[in-house]
């Protein structure tokens, strides 16, 4: 492929009016991160639903919300490889180094198809004994039962979302975010119908909306796959090319193994926390779990933020643009505000009829989920602060900076809290008012590394 081809295919943020083309990006990329929020929201509404009485929808649903913490704190450390691999591509469009792209594809297309059969294989045999240690259910079988069962079942699709997932990040880091919401479109939609399927056609509980997630990420993975084989662009993928380059396999992991470890960090901290909500009973149990799938989409725009200011950040580092570094990181940090406080705010002030979807007929739920809304939802914004100042200096090509600040800022301080605040008084408040003091903490922390990492490169590129 020549040079003048993949220019034309590729999206060169080097150059532009900068506001726009961070809307154009970050819309599909925002309709993607929503769609992907929507399995976890067809899951919740479809077994706390249609799970039978009252009380078998509250079991249904407590179980399946005490997987998520779990769940990610498995994938994470993998998951990050995939970010390894995005700023690797956005580095060498940004210089027009083409030949090295393909090179970061292929490489780590075989790099998520071995995690993705390891931790499949990890989850499946661990489930119970984790779930049991977290003390799922507190004391209730019922729901410990249904949620090994759930996590047992969505883990036969994480080889497949690791492939889709890497995929994308590429994909995205080379300009293209339009692609990848179609993909997920389509396996959104099929989730939704085998949700219906396993759970009212075939009873199948729990189990059945973990099958349905687990087959939606396969079609997913499977469409991605089938277009990079057969693009034209910067990612296409070759099968006769598959092969492990160890200088890439080395730049991704030093890259995504950081942000790997930092999102596991969170995940244990959030485990630490679940299971100090199990503490409360399976109705705060349940309308934390209805409460975090509203936040889960605030959360999903501000993170589309977080790909977009590592996309442009990292082809403007390579392309050693450093005073357009300067304005694209000041209309991410707009950006991601807006949004945070325009979501957080709708979500508050309709919070009763949002949260009545995921538990119909159960106003103790409902109002244990008000209860989180009302400390997390509005302050979500702050989230997405941290979320874009953590996608800068990983953009700039430091990923184990912000995965010390996040240990710090975040991760120790909640498990802090938790051994100090929470043990004096131990309630759901307390424990909701611990993320926006660490958002606080961390993004401003992030945001200093920032400025200084970029005022070092400045340096570094008039010598």
């Amino acid at each position: 492929m020549n040079a003048a081809k993949t220019k034309r295919i590729s999206k060169d943020f080097t150059q532009g009016p900068l506001l726009p083309q961070i809307l154009m990006f970050a819309l599909p990329l925002i309709a993607t991160s929503v769609l992907q929020r929507l399995f976890n929201t067809a899951d919740a509404v479809m077994v706390g639903s249609f799970c039978g009485t009252p009380e078998e929808c509250e079991t249904a649903l407590a179980a399946v919300g005490s997987c998520g913490s779990l769940i990610d704190l498995i994938v994470s450390l993998f998951m990050g490889l995939a970010v390894g691999a995005g700023i690797c591509v956005a580095h060498d469009i940004g210089a027009k180094l083409f030949h090295d792209v393909s090179r970061v594809v292929h490489t780590a297309v075989i790099a998520a198809g071995v995690c993705g059969i390891f931790v499949m294989l990890f989850g499946l045999l661990m489930a119970r004994p984790l779930l049991a240690a977290m003390g799922t259910g507190n004391g209730d079988t019922a729901v410990l039962d249904q949620a090994v069962l759930y996590m047992q079942a969505y883990f036969c699709g994480i080889p497949a979302s690791l492939l889709y997932n890497y995929c994308a990040a590429m994909l995205r880091s080379s300009g293209d975010s339009t692609h990848p919401m179609i993909f997920l479109t389509v396996a959104g939609v099929v989730n939704v119908l085998l949700n219906g399927v396993t759970v009212i056609g075939f009873g199948m509980g729990a189990m059945g909306v973990g099958l349905a997630t687990a087959v939606s990420q396969w079609v997913a993975c499977i469409w991605i796959l089938l277009f990079m084989i057969r693009s034209d662009g910067p990612c296409k993928l070759e099968l006769k090319k598959l092969r492990v380059d160890r200088k890439k396999l080395r730049r991704i992991i030093l890259l995504g193994i950081p942000a790997g470890i930092q999102g596991s960090l969170f995940s244990v901290s959030n485990v630490l926390i679940q299971s100090s909500m199990n503490s409360f009973g399976k109705v705060i149990v349940a309308g934390n779990t209805a409460a975090s799938n509203l936040e889960g989409y605030i959360y999903a725009t501000q993170n589309a933020l977080y790909h977009t200011a590592l996309t442009f950040v990292g082809q403007n580092v390579g392309a050693r643009k450093f005073d357009r570094l300067k304005k694209c990181i000041l209309w991410c940090v707009i950006v991601v505000t807006v949004i945070g406080l325009f979501f957080g705010l709708t979500a508050y002030i309709f919070g009763e009829t949002l949260l009545s979807i995921f538990a119909p007929d159960n106003e103790a739920v409902v109002q244990a989920g008000l209860r989180k809304l009302a400390i997390t939802g509005l302050t979500q914004f702050l989230c997405g602060l941290m979320e874009v100042g953590c996608g800068i200096m990983r953009g700039l090509g430091n990923s184990v900076t912000p995965m010390i600040v996040s240990l710090v800022g975040s991760c120790v301080l909640r498990v802090v809290w938790i051994y100090t605040v929470f043990a004096l008084y131990p309630s759901p408040e307390t424990l909701y008012i611990s993320y926006p003091v660490t958002w606080i903490i961390t993004a401003s922390t992030h945001y200093l590394f920032c400025f200084a990492a970029l005022r070092k490169k400045q340096r570094m590129a008039t010598v």
